[in-house]
């Protein structure tokens, strides 16, 4: 195992300590495992399939409820092995050994999702007339929220027989396709320039850290060699997203849903007016980004920015960040928060729960990633030095943080964190380690500093509303016209960009092929969570700043899972996501905070 050691001599593990599920991908206590899951689910299934009276009886709902919580605590998602396996896909995205055995196992728990899934249908087809019995029930007191959502969901879920069926396909109709071009991504390598002014090969991976430095050289012979890969892959990816898009037709008129991005509320625990009212916002607000990439480009000293240059820095923020001292950085943040965040990243560190470096077949970009109650969180990185991939760190343990709050205080039906709230545990914690960051430099520093703080919430607010607008459209034009050509979704594509970005970024030739490597696109609507987990953060942290025993509420917000919507989490918080007014003091933040750096390069003599 790759080890570093830091300036107190503790020893990093780099790379995923998998033995907390399996010894190796040959270890033969994966089929004992896989006849204890079926043994388990089948005894439940066997109990439970022809009976009908938990679906009329609250006490007898309550008994089977707390089964099913058991065998999902332990035997779901194909148990450790199902993890153990998603996980090393990603560790190497193109040894045709692990995905050989990922789908095995995915084959193996999705035959008993499908025959298991009988008892979640049954309970969200309850008659309306009754659900007010099982919800008013006191011993069902537990599972009512769980409850609640399912009775939502069932006025679109369809006959367990069809439900089966899609389940099966999916597979073939969806995920194999929106693996595809993700899979040859990670293959590519490119001879670019490097810094020390030779050709060296550099990943899919290294090349997208590479369009963002200092060296002009650099960064254009970065950009041109992606989007030559882009291009070589755009007939794949336009037969990639006309097939998941039909696909998502199809199942959205199956299910009833009259909107492409209703199914991604529901299943979000949001209401559609909550997110209408967020995209309405920012999109009224663009000028603030069209704004900033004005001062930059003035900053940078060109008329106008390429593509492939909107996240350059600012100044000079030359200061390598080593991985050690990254964590020593994160460490000091989250201890003076609190000493439970800083004990919690301090375990991942020592257990080896975050893969650091990038590796030839190791996909791109970061996330953290939790499967059953029982199993590690685990956190993925491409680590490069830079100070994105200090706030990077900051970023992914937020979301590890919360599965670890939650693992303590929920069980299995509620161990999950909601699309529409995730963004906010991370983004917290990312910001408040900028802060630290700021406090410790000079003006020019600060203002590269700055420049790259608004970098980030533009591309986080902004630019994620850009990108749902555009999924809109999108999926809009699709249902109309039946077929999209990659140049069609590439117009689609810059005209969103060129909405939010204004007339200082120039939609560079290849640009209108940079959709092809977007993984969210293929998630279908997840990009508002970006943009609205950022804003509510904001409120999250300006609250913090007044009460520092605010903090408590926080972990208490973090400890919450699925067991209550988004809306009502956040009005015993204080924070009203319905309100207009929530949304608008977030952006104001970010308006304020450009006049600053404005100011303070008028000051510096920068513009």
């Amino acid at each position: 195992m790759n080890k570093i050691k830091n300036k107190s001599r503790i020893k990093f593990n780099t790379v995923w300590n998998l033995k907390p599920l399996f010894n190796g991908d040959n270890d033969l206590r994966m089929r004992k495992e896989r006849q204890i899951i079926l043994r388990k689910s089948y005894a439940f299934i066997n109990k439970w399939k022809k009976r009908s009276d938990y679906l009329k009886n609250p006490e007898t709902l309550l008994k089977a409820l707390k089964e099913y919580e058991n065998w999902k605590k332990s035997y779901a998602s194909g148990g450790r092995e199902g993890y153990y396996f998603w996980l090393r896909t990603k560790q190497d995205e193109n040894n045709p050994l692990l995905k050989a055995k990922y789908e095995k196992i995915k084959n193996f728990y999705i035959k008993i999702d499908n025959d298991i899934q009988f008892f979640i249908l049954n309970i969200a087809k309850i008659p309306a007339k009754f659900q007010k019995k099982f919800l008013n029930y006191s011993k069902l007191s537990n599972y009512k929220h769980f409850l609640e959502r399912l009775f939502t969901q069932g006025k679109y879920f369809l006959s367990d027989l069809e439900e089966k069926i899609l389940n099966l396909t999916e597979p073939t109709s969806y995920s194999n396709w929106e693996k595809l071009t993700s899979g040859f991504l990670a293959k590519e390598q490119a001879k670019v320039t490097s810094e020390n002014g030779k050709f060296e090969n550099k990943t899919f991976s290294q090349l997208l850290g590479l369009i963002n430095n200092k060296n002009k050289k650099v960064r254009d012979s970065a950009a041109q060699a992606l989007n030559q890969i882009l291009a070589k892959y755009t007939d794949l990816a336009e037969a990639e997203i006309n097939s998941i898009l039909a696909h998502k037709k199809t199942i959205d008129e199956l299910r009833g849903f009259t909107r492409p991005d209703s199914s991604r509320h529901i299943k979000d625990d949001i209401e559609t007016k909550i997110v209408d009212l967020l995209v309405k916002v920012v999109s009224e607000n663009f000028v603030i980004s069209r704004r900033y990439y004005r001062l930059k480009a003035k900053l940078l000293g060109v008329k106008k920015l390429k593509y492939h240059e909107r996240n350059l820095e600012c100044g000079k923020i030359d200061k390598k960040y080593t991985y050690s001292e990254s964590i020593n950085l994160v460490l000091r943040v989250f201890k003076n928060l609190d000493f439970k965040f800083y004990k919690i990243l301090d375990q991942f560190i020592k257990n080896g729960q975050i893969d650091v470096f990038s590796r030839k077949g190791k996909r791109s970009g970061a996330f953290c990633v939790h499967f059953l109650v029982g199993q590690p969180t685990y956190v993925f990185l491409n680590h490069t030095d830079k100070l994105h991939d200090v706030l990077t760190i900051a970023h992914e343990m937020g979301h590890a943080i919360n599965n670890e709050l939650m693992r303590e205080k929920q069980g299995a039906v509620y161990f999950d964190t909601l699309t529409s709230t995730a963004e906010v545990a991370s983004t917290f914690m990312e910001d408040f380690v900028l802060n630290e960051v700021i406090q410790r430099v000079d003006d020019e520093q600060k203002l590269s500093i700055l420049m790259s703080k608004l970098n980030s919430d533009i591309s986080s607010i902004f630019r994620q509303v850009a990108f749902y607008k555009f999924e809109q459209e999108l999926h809009k034009t699709f249902r109309k016209e039946g077929y999209l050509s990659y140049k069609e979704i590439g117009n689609i594509f810059k005209k969103h960009m060129l909405d939010y970005m204004g007339n200082y970024v120039e939609q560079s030739p290849g640009s209108e092929n940079w959709w092809v490597y977007v993984g969210h696109f293929r998630l279908f609507f997840y990009v508002y969570s970006y943009a609205s987990g950022l804003l509510i953060s904001k409120s999250l942290q300006n609250l913090v700043r007044q009460d520092r025993h605010f903090i408590e509420k926080i972990k208490e917000f973090l400890s919450i899972g699925t067991s209550d919507s988004p809306k009502n989490v956040f009005k015993r918080l204080g924070v009203d996501i319905t309100d207009r007014k929530l949304w608008d003091k977030g952006i104001k933040e970010v308006e304020d905070l450009l006049q600053k750096t404005t100011k303070l390069a008028r000051k510096l003599g920068k513009i």
